[in-house]
C-alpha cells in the first residue's frame, strides 16, 4: 500500500511525521487519563484523591495516580493533539513536554515517594516511566523535525 508521500521527509496524507507521532502520544495521554478515571483498571479506587502521596489508587495495580495527575495527562494530551495541527507545533509539544515529564522524573526521585511535596502522587514506576516517555519525545520530536526547513520550501 502506497502512501501520498510527495517527497522523502515523510509527508503521509497531508501530515507529517512528527505531526503523527505528537497526534499518537497525544491521544495516548487522553487515553491514560481517561482510564485512571475507570474503577477496575485503577485499583484501589476508593482510595483515589484529588492529590498528594495519600492517594493509594493504583493504574493498572502499577502506576500511583491522583485525580489532579489525571487531569495533568488529560490536558496535556488535549494540548499535543491540538499543537499536533502544524509540524512547529507537534515538535514542539514533544520537546517541551518531554523535557517537563524529565523534570518531573528528577522531582519525583528528589522529593521520594511518602513526602508531602509528591503532590501529584507519583511511585517509583511513574517516575521512570516518565523519564523513558520525556526521552522518547524528545528524541521523536527532534529526528522528526531535523528536516522541516526543507520541507517549507
Amino acid at each position: 500500500m502506497t502512501t501520498a508521500s510527495p517527497h522523502a521527509h515523510g509527508v503521509h496524507f497531508g501530515r507529517t511525521d512528527v505531526q503523527n507521532v505528537g497526534m499518537g502520544v497525544g491521544i495516548v495521554l487522553l487515553v491514560v487519563g481517561i482510564l485512571g478515571f475507570i474503577p477496575g483498571i485503577t485499583t484501589q479506587y476508593g482510595e483515589l484523591r484529588f492529590f498528594g502521596p495519600d492517594s493509594r489508587a493504583m493504574f493498572l495495580n502499577l502506576f500511583q495516580v491522583s485525580m489532579l495527575l489525571n487531569i495533568v495527562q488529560l490536558a496535556i494530551g488535549a494540548t499535543g493533539a491540538a499543537m499536533s495541527r502544524n509540524a512547529m507545533g507537534a515538535r514542539n509539544f514533544l520537546m517541551g513536554f518531554g523535557l517537563l515529564y524529565i523534570v518531573l522524573t528528577v522531582y519525583g526521585l528528589i522529593v521520594g515517594v511518602g513526602s508531602a511535596a509528591n503532590f501529584l502522587s507519583l511511585n517509583m514506576a511513574d517516575d521512570w516511566t516518565l523519564l523513558v516517555l520525556g526521552v522518547a519525545m524528545i528524541g521523536a520530536g527532534w529526528l522528526m523535525s531535523r528536516h522541516m526547513a526543507d520541507d517549507a520550501r
